[in-house]
């Protein structure tokens, strides 16, 4: 019933006011999960190099030249001498921002850089593709303009043999692609995506160039146009890629796992996507590296870093679970052992106080697994898991929001699901969260409040006996008139009424 998309429902009796904050609660889901997808995580990569002079890459102010010494620079790689040399110096020049708008605007600059690009010397060729890096990393237009001359060549190189040149000319392009969509548009004329799959084909065993290859590709799936873009990366091949790129040797670190994990985040925001990722198996791979992850945790293994991982594995399992068909796809595949959701609460447990914002992402995917689920609602019950989550309502930062509508989710799965939940201590904990300031959480107490005793005097009786009736009747002069109609109808329609002495 919480699932991050309007679901149909069998009909059944409910009140005219639930049904319209139901409604309203979708809307607000569907806003939710939108945002989601539009957070924008560009940026920009800058390599080091082994010859920096510090360990940040950049250079001593003393040695950054005046415009003239710029114009000087440039011709001396026109007219000849060591260029190798002039390069690397050129290129350190460039850390510098004012510089770098000053070369761009230096006529034939940017030509004599390419010039040096395409040439038929090796040093020179890497100098010169430093040189453009350090370009790239500048979000100024003009700069990445300028630097339109060199995309032909940087694309051509990303089928070599040398994975470092290979991994610089990546990051490069990668670079270029943000916020700018006349380069992106160009790069896609010039082929960037079909040069991107050959070049994961031909270092598939290398996993820096893995890496750059999929941060380039995350950066192009940013795009305002991706509904265009994702069709061509789909038929392209480089999904089997990314989805080996999960399995990153963790002696080599996680890098190229969690670039890979971005993209496959970044096609499941598509529409479009989501039966052919599934088809393609993200789902599934997702979910057991998931599933691994939610090991680690459990055994006690250094969190440090493992959260830039699970972070775009469960925003891409939860986007894929929004669709139609999905959710029973993953049932056929997981639910004999239930591995899944004992992750999902291992990272909502193991996050709760480092990453909180984490820890509810987790409790988003368990709340989209279970929606209009039985067998996985089912699930939750049957594993122990319910316990768990009645421990995190206590907890804010939307934290025991997500936890009620899973838990929701199982109530609407009638008696037998409600009395299973009654007799896990979600009574006593309903009338603590009925009691919190936050409207949301109060709002949803009463939703779930309403599924328990709707469906079964039981847990009627039991709420009644734990002195429920006064918490809800303070809402009747303290609440907002939303809450206090449902806290009204809760009591005069659903509750056993007080026998009224006649004599």
């Amino acid at each position: 019933m919480w699932r991050l998309k309007e679901v149909g429902h069998k009909a059944r009796p409910r009140d005219t006011g639930l049904d319209d904050f139901k409604l309203k609660r979708r809307e607000q889901e569907k806003s939710l999960r939108q945002a989601r997808r539009d957070q924008q995580l560009v940026s920009r990569r800058l390599l080091l190099h082994e010859d920096d002079d510090d360990g940040e890459g950049a250079m001593d102010t003393r040695t950054i030249p005046s415009g003239e010494q710029l114009v000087e620079l440039v011709r001396g790689l026109k007219t000849g001498g060591d260029k190798r040399m002039s390069l690397r110096e050129l290129r350190r020049a460039l850390g510098d921002p004012d510089v770098q708008l000053m070369f761009v605007k230096l006529e034939n600059s940017m030509h004599v850089v390419v010039g040096l690009l395409s040439g038929l010397d090796d040093q020179c060729r890497v100098e010169a593709g430093k040189c453009l890096h350090a370009l790239s990393h500048s979000p100024h237009p003009e700069i990445g303009r300028a630097c339109l001359l060199a995309t032909p060549y940087l694309l051509t190189y990303l089928s070599g043999q040398s994975a470092r040149f290979t991994e610089l000319c990546l990051y490069t392009l990668g670079n270029l692609c943000p916020e700018n969509e006349a380069i992106r548009k160009k790069l896609l004329a010039q082929g960037i995506v079909p040069s991107l799959a050959q070049c994961m084909q031909n270092h598939s065993g290398t996993l820096a160039v893995l890496e750059a290859a999929a941060f380039t590709l995350s950066q192009l799936l940013q795009a305002k146009d991706v509904e265009q873009i994702v069709p061509l990366v789909l038929t392209s091949g480089m999904t089997s890629h990314l989805l080996a790129g999960l399995s990153s040797d963790p002696e080599y670190g996680i890098g190229a796992a969690i670039e890979c994990a971005w993209c496959l985040h970044y096609l499941g925001c598509s529409e479009s996507s989501s039966s052919v990722l599934v088809s393609q198996g993200a789902l599934a791979r997702c979910s057991t590296v998931l599933v691994t992850l939610g090991g680690a945790v459990t055994h006690g293994e250094s969190l440090e870093g493992l959260e830039l991982l699970i972070w775009p594995l469960l925003r891409c399992v939860g986007n894929l679970l929004v669709h139609r068909g999905v959710c029973e796809e993953l049932v056929e595949v997981r639910v004999t052992d239930c591995r899944l959701l004992a992750a999902l609460c291992v990272f909502a447990q193991g996050f709760l106080h480092t990453h909180p914002a984490l820890a509810r992402e987790s409790l988003w995917v368990l709340n989209n697994l279970t929606a209009d689920s039985a067998a996985w609602c089912s699930a939750v019950v049957c594993s122990g898991l319910v316990p768990v989550l009645i421990q995190l309502m206590p907890f804010s930062q939307g934290i025991n929001s997500m936890v009620l509508r899973t838990l929701g989710n199982v109530a609407y799965q009638g008696t037998a699901s409600s009395l299973q939940l009654a007799q896990a201590g979600l009574l006593p904990a309903l009338c603590a969260t009925l009691k919190m300031a936050d409207t949301e959480v109060v709002t949803l107490s009463l939703e779930v409040l309403y599924l328990l005793v709707a469906s079964s005097a039981q847990v009627a009786e039991e709420f009644v006996q734990l002195k429920g009736v006064p918490v809800l009747e303070m809402m009747l002069f303290n609440s907002e008139e939303p809450l206090r109609l449902r806290a009204s109808h809760i009591i005069d329609h659903l509750l056993p009424q007080p026998v009224v002495d006649g004599s």
